[in-house]
């Protein structure tokens, strides 16, 4: 075996053993999970945010519940063109409460969406983990129902992403953004 081929094996074995270790929060409730949350955080090693972390702005996330149990997940950004980047993705519920799974036909990767820690009213701490044809990885994300997160919960989400094997550096808390007009 190559080099490069064990190299590849032993990041895929850290990866699997640490996506292990995500679980859902305990008594996890959609109905009070539904709602407008700002996204205040934001971690992952994927090579496209790499390349456009410094870009990156306070984005918006809207959960809805369905009458099935299952996540209706909608996303937007105000771009500095004035335009809205929105993406919208129904997320299909699984026998543990708390995670689901989905496929984007925008990125063209499967996706498990974990719901790690959450107070309701305040914050949530979300993982989610993504396969495709270029390979594995993790985005973790902070989102809050306001603009603002203390240092306090910060540096809770920094040690969540680190021990989830983001690097430092690739772990951001966005700029403040002017939310996309209702359409």
């Amino acid at each position: 075996m190559s080099k490069t081929a064990l190299k590849t094996l032993g990041a895929l074995m850290f990866v699997l053993a640490v996506w292990a270790e995500v679980t859902p929060v305990k008594d996890f409730n959609l109905e009070k999970m539904t709602g407008k949350w700002f996204v205040v955080g934001f971690a992952t090693n994927a090579q496209w945010f790499v390349d456009h972390k410094a870009e990156m702005k306070m984005g918006t996330a809207v959960l809805v519940a369905t009458a099935d149990g299952d996540l209706d997940l909608s996303n937007a950004n105000l771009k500095d063109d004035g335009t809205c980047w929105k993406v919208n993705h129904l997320a299909n519920k699984t026998e543990t409460p708390g995670r689901f799974i989905y496929y984007s036909h925008v990125w063209k990767n499967d996706n498990e969406l974990i719901v790690a820690d959450v107070v309701y009213d305040d914050y949530a701490t979300v993982t989610t983990n993504k396969t495709s044809d270029e390979g594995f990885y993790i985005v973790n994300e902070l989102y809050s129902r306001t603009q603002e997160a203390s240092a306090a919960l910060q540096q809770n989400f920094t040690q969540f992403s680190v021990d989830n094997g983001i690097l430092p550096e690739n772990i951001v808390f966005p700029p403040k953004n002017n939310e996309c007009p209702e359409a």
